[in-house]
């Protein structure tokens, strides 16, 4: 007897989301910041970031913010 694939199984295949490319930017922005050692949490005031992945997770905080849409006038 054949085993058939579930519905779950092929829908996971397509469920993988590409990074977008505004975000993909924006990381690779931060990343150079934080390598310069110039990345800082919160304000150009704040503490320095030492870990990578905390300087991911600015990078994509930026990225949500700037897709957000201003109300119009």
């Amino acid at each position: 007897m054949k085993k058939m694939k579930s519905k779950k199984a092929s829908m996971k295949k397509k469920a993988k989301k590409m990074p977008k490319v505004k975000a993909k930017g924006k990381v690779k922005k931060v990343m150079h910041e934080f390598k310069e050692g110039e990345l800082h949490s919160g304000s150009k005031m704040g503490p320095m970031v030492t870990n990578p992945k905390q300087a991911v997770a600015i990078a994509l905080s930026e990225a949500r913010k700037s897709k957000r849409k201003k109300p119009k006038k």
